[in-house]
């Protein structure tokens, strides 16, 4: 296995004047990420760092208290009674962790083999959103390969102290026929690392050289830690300065969905209560992704890459009913809005393939005590309207995260087709047993973990999709070929 090297090697360039002990500088030791392409604009999210390496891991860690002492299994349904850190320590000392510090980004970028650099203007990180600043790229050529600096300086200073590099290629025309490849992943448990740099599917990934990655949700877990505000950010400095995830998201673009245990606790909706997160709230975590991902506003969108693909990225959490709410017409997960938009920009679209990229399934099987999803009987009225819905749409694919498991479905009353990508680690793989194939729905079943890769191109002229199933070392275990309609 090859160990990434240190952050300060790998990722960064530490300028002359790094180190005058007169002045704060500035690090980058959670990398940046890119995402939201489009053949003319891309948003590339930038965060300053007191320090240019993550602490160590064998640091000190928050210990969260229970009324009663209630054991792990009780503890969902308990109330926290106490927050308690070592001595002497605060969130910025814990191990892993990236405390944040003021000061000034800019994003220099150039089409591949171009002399000049585009820059944008230096402007300041925000406190208020964990020392992060966002960066909208206009007016970028379409099917183009970019090379990125991101540069960063301590309040106050004028000279750069650190810069990192990066690349991204733009989406293609509409008009394009394009081969284009994408990767997709979900469930990522920041104690369920495969190898000491992170995770085994990011250089995997990369050798396929995606044009973009998704992840599904379910990017990090909150509900054993995030009991505060604070928490809650460092699982974010924690999970994206591992090495592999650094250096994976400074080369390929990305589209984020948040699922429940990264918007806030497990099966978690808008007015659900719970002592067991304590401070933290749900409104707190829906503002904590968008300040964590490159993305506008809206978590609902789509994405036309050339003219035989376009994706849509759907939001699962912010619109839904409870889940402990009988099952009616009225009961949803997408609320009315998002539905209507989803409908409505689907049927308009003349690409060849059209991929739904769902957090959650919308066909399943799942387990029969799960009541979270569209798969499930607790949502089964909306999951058949959308079922019926992409039954009817020609060349309509669905993918989804969530399940701890790889499968590939097909619904017996619609056939409508899934491809779920598993989990990102073996060791976070589970909650479905591998003798347990559902003759009527499953063409593939896996209990590990992995990732999904998606190609569209032309074969003989036709368009075709090709999705594989890969496992963490990036080794294919099921192909899927569709031929357009």
């Amino acid at each position: 296995m090859k160990i990434l090297g240190s952050l300060s090697l790998v990722l960064f360039l530490l300028l002359p004047n790094a180190h005058s002990e007169t002045e704060q500088h500035a690090y980058q030791a959670t990398g940046l990420k890119i995402g939201e392409v489009t053949p003319d604009s891309a948003i590339v999210w930038t965060r300053l760092t007191k320090r240019p390496e993550r602490n160590p891991s064998d640091g000190p860690q928050v210990e969260i208290k229970y009324v009663g002492n209630k054991n792990d299994k009780a503890r969902r349904k308990g109330t926290v009674e106490a927050v308690v850190f070592p001595s002497g320590t605060s969130v910025g000392d814990l191990r892993e962790s990236v405390p944040g510090v003021g000061g000034d980004t800019r994003v220099r970028y150039r089409p591949q083999g171009q002399l000049e650099w585009i820059s944008s203007p230096w402007d300041a990180v925000n406190s208020e959103r964990d020392y992060s600043r966002q960066i909208l790229l206009k007016g970028l050529q379409p099917r183009t390969k970019y090379e990125l600096q991101v540069e960063g300086r301590g309040s106050g200073q004028t000279e750069p102290t650190s810069q990192l590099s990066g690349s991204f290629r733009t989406a293609p025309s509409p008009e394009e026929s394009a081969r284009v490849v994408f990767t997709v992943s979900t469930g990522q448990g920041d104690n369920d690392q495969d190898r000491p740099d992170g995770f085994q599917i990011y250089p995997s990934m990369l050798r396929l050289k995606p044009d973009f990655f998704v992840h599904t949700g379910d990017i990090l877990y909150y509900d054993r830690l995030a009991k505060t505000l604070p928490l809650a950010r460092y699982h974010w400095q924690r999970m994206f300065s591992w090495p592999t995830n650094l250096d994976f998201h400074r080369q390929v673009p990305s589209y984020f969905e948040k699922d429940d245990h990264d918007t806030w606790v497990d099966d978690c909706w808008p007015t659900m209560k719970s002592n067991y997160m304590h401070e933290f709230t749900f409104a707190q975590g829906q503002a904590v992704f968008l300040e964590q991902v490159p993305m506008g506003a809206r978590t609902y969108r789509t994405f036309r890459w050339g003219s035989d693909l376009q994706i849509w990225l759907v939001e699962g959490r912010d619109f839904r009913s409870s889940n402990n709410a009988p099952d009616s017409p009225r009961k949803t997960i997408w609320g009315e809005q998002q539905k209507k938009w989803f409908k409505r920009t689907f049927q308009e679209s003349d690409a060849t393939f059209r991929v739904l990229i769902s957090p959650t399934p919308l066909v399943g099987p799942d387990r029969s005590k799960k009541n979270d999803n569209h798969a499930n009987a607790g949502f089964q009225t909306e999951g058949q309207e959308l079922r019926d819905f992409l039954g009817s749409q020609e060349n309509a694919i669905v993918v989804c995260g969530d399940r701890h498991w790889q499968y590939m479905s097909v619904d017996p009353k619609t056939d409508v087709r899934e491809y779920c990508c598993g989990p990102a680690s073996d060791k976070h793989a589970g909650g479905w047993s591998q003798d347990d194939y559902v003759e009527d729905y499953h063409r593939f079943l896996r209990v590990k973990g992995g990732f999904l890769s998606v190609t569209v191109q032309r074969i003989k002229s036709k368009p075709t999709l090709i999705a594989k199933f890969h496992d963490v070392d990036g080794t294919v275990h099921h192909t899927d070929t569709r031929v357009a309609k």
